[in-house]
């Protein structure tokens, strides 16, 4: 029997039972595994992938919907990758086109790496912000943030959809829900009994990411970091919208470099929903 010819290859639906292979696609591209990231994608949102004649995946990608259940608002593509046996063959184009395409009307938004920016511009992405990715041993430098954090309970689930919703721009329910178990710590920040700010830091191979952060303003994002550091041994990661230089200069001074830059790339909408100066960073850069 033939094999057959990639154009012919059918793309179809992951699901969690795709987690290996989406793990071991990330390998072979020389990213880490994640498997812990693929889980809540797989769960979260919508996989797609190309399964390879000689096993594995030839590509993989997933998109989470935001909005209206079943009627999105947006979806936020992420995890796209194609095997490096099939690289260049077209097979990444291919997928978009059809990720794009089962969207419909649904306004799209995704960050690039330099690498994968042309193909997105090629298919009508453009370019509407920046993130820099950072990440190191975090070290507080001067004094302690002034603003009060705690762990977030379960009672307080309501006020953060309640801020999430507000700042996104968007219900994002189903994830949110999900961070109690996907993250190591949640933590809050109130006022006068409402929920003003909120970070998650959840772990990623030998790091944690830090995000979603979200905050009233720049020293309650620092408040929020400076605790979520302060409860682990391990480097910090996160990715910060660059009009945010005020943290970005002040994570810096506490430890953590930058290493690289993420486009920022919308379909659909001149810009991503919400309101940039009280999202600081997003929950992944996959997910939005």
């Amino acid at each position: 029997m033939s094999t057959p010819s990639l154009p012919a290859l059918p793309i179809r639906r992951l699901t969690l039972r795709d987690l290996t292979d989406c793990a071991d696609l990330s390998e072979d591209r020389g990213w880490p595994r994640e498997e812990h990231k693929w889980g809540l994608l797989l769960t979260a949102g919508k996989g797609y992938g190309i399964d390879a004649p000689d096993g594995g995946l030839v590509t993989a990608c997933v998109v989470t919907e935001y909005g209206t259940p079943g009627r999105p608002d947006l979806g936020a593509i992420g995890m796209v990758l194609v095997a490096k046996r099939y690289a260049r063959q077209g097979i990444g184009r291919r997928l978009m086109r059809h990720v794009v395409a089962e969207m419909g009307l649904t306004p799209l938004t995704l960050h690039a790496t330099p690498y994968g920016r042309p193909l997105y511009e090629e298919l009508g992405f453009k370019v509407t912000g920046r993130a820099e990715m950072v990440r190191g041993h975090f070290v507080l430098r001067g004094p302690e943030p002034q603003v009060a954090t705690r762990p977030a309970g379960a009672e307080d689930l309501a006020g953060i959809i309640r801020l999430d919703t507000e700042v996104f721009g968007l219900d994002r329910t189903h994830m949110v829900t999900r961070l109690p178990a996907f993250s190591d710590q949640l933590r809050v920040v109130e006022e006068n009994g409402r929920i003003t700010g909120y970070a998650a830091a959840w772990p990623n191979m030998d790091t944690h990411v830090v995000g979603p952060l979200i905050a009233r303003d720049t020293e309650t994002a620092k408040a929020l970091v400076t605790s979520l550091a302060a409860c682990t041994d391990r480097r910090l990661r996160t990715d910060i919208d660059v009009r945010h230089q005020e943290l970005l200069s002040w994570v810096k001074e506490c430890g953590l470099e930058s290493v690289g830059f993420n486009d920022v790339m919308t379909y659909g909408i001149s810009e991503v929903p919400g309101d940039w100066t009280r999202r600081f960073a997003p929950l992944s850069v996959a997910a939005g």
